[in-house]
């Protein structure tokens, strides 16, 4: 295996209505063709993808569906809003999760942004990074040394121990999906990883210089070597039949990759080079046909 690095899919949220089956199809196509994980976004309600409200299935029941048909990619949110779950009981998922996959989840986590959602379930909007630094906290602990006491202004967790006890040491590799400076400054002492969403820069390699050295300075500025923390990216693609999956959700210009496997396999080994470690995919369109059109990408980045 030569592959520069790990390539993995995000699978549908809101396109359309994706039933379980479907799902179950694509994700068992990824792993076929050697994908190397695959990631589901944790949102619960859009309001502003057209004249009806729309919300993709609820993450975590897909990502404990996944982990029992699938044997070896990887799984994780993209990314865990922290603010949707009570901080000990997403702990609690995260290693249920972990364990049915065998040791396969990669734990991205966030602040949320999706104000629509928040109203609507009657989630606090305020405050979003102080109440994630918190649950943070309290996740972060309870997952790597599998027991926490803690009491905040927004969280308390009172001589709460995970158990049953996580299937790997450590619990699942943390990864933080954000640029905002004082996310950095909260995350980057403890992840494994950092993501960045495409479209922040353009979608393009010639413009991930830049968030990558703020990312670095970042590293630095809270005493860890930047070298410690793996660089991942979640790229669009399009596809024959594109529809413009992933220009609603960004206020920026991007242009999809096109999907072709001489001009995919080429941007994704420049974005090697350029450090990233692992990227996901969001296809457009997202079906089972464009999942298994990655084949011959791969053959090539393996070749």
């Amino acid at each position: 295996m030569t592959r520069p690095l790990k390539v993995g899919l995000q699978l549908p949220e809101v396109e359309r209505v994706v039933r379980w089956s479907e799902l179950a199809e694509m994700a068992r196509t990824a792993e076929g063709i050697g994908l190397d994980s695959i990631w589901v976004g944790d949102h619960l309600l859009y309001r502003d993808r057209g004249p009806e409200p729309v919300g993709p299935w609820e993450a975590w029941s897909q990502l404990a569906a996944l982990a029992a048909i699938t044997t070896r990619v990887e799984l994780g949110p993209l990314v865990a809003s922290m603010s949707f779950h009570n901080p000990g009981m997403l702990a609690a998922k995260a290693n249920a999760v972990d364990e049915i996959s065998g040791g396969r989840l990669i734990l991205g986590v966030g602040a949320g942004w999706n104000e629509a959602e928040y109203r609507a379930f009657g989630f606090p909007f305020d405050e979003r990074v102080s109440r994630f630094e918190e649950a943070f906290t309290i996740v972060r602990l309870l997952l790597q040394e599998g027991h926490v006491d803690f009491t905040g202004r927004f969280h308390d967790a009172r001589d709460l121990p995970l158990v049953p006890p996580p299937a790997r040491p450590g619990g699942p590799p943390l990864m933080v999906g954000s640029i905002g400076p004082r996310m950095l400054s909260i995350t980057l002492p403890h992840v494994q990883a950092w993501n960045a969403w495409g479209p922040w820069f353009g979608n393009s390699a010639a413009g991930y210089g830049a968030v990558r050295e703020q990312v670095d300075a970042a590293c630095r500025g809270v005493g860890r070597d930047p070298a410690e923390v793996e660089r991942t990216v979640a790229l669009v693609v399009a596809l024959p039949g594109a529809l413009g999956r992933g220009s609603a959700v960004t206020d920026e210009p991007f242009d999809p990759i096109p999907g072709d496997p001489e001009t995919l396999s080429a941007t994704l080994r420049t974005f090697a080079q350029l450090g990233v470690g692992h990227v996901q995919l969001v296809l457009d369109p997202i079906t089972v046909e464009s999942i298994a059109a990655l084949a011959p990408t791969l053959a090539a980045l393996d070749g």
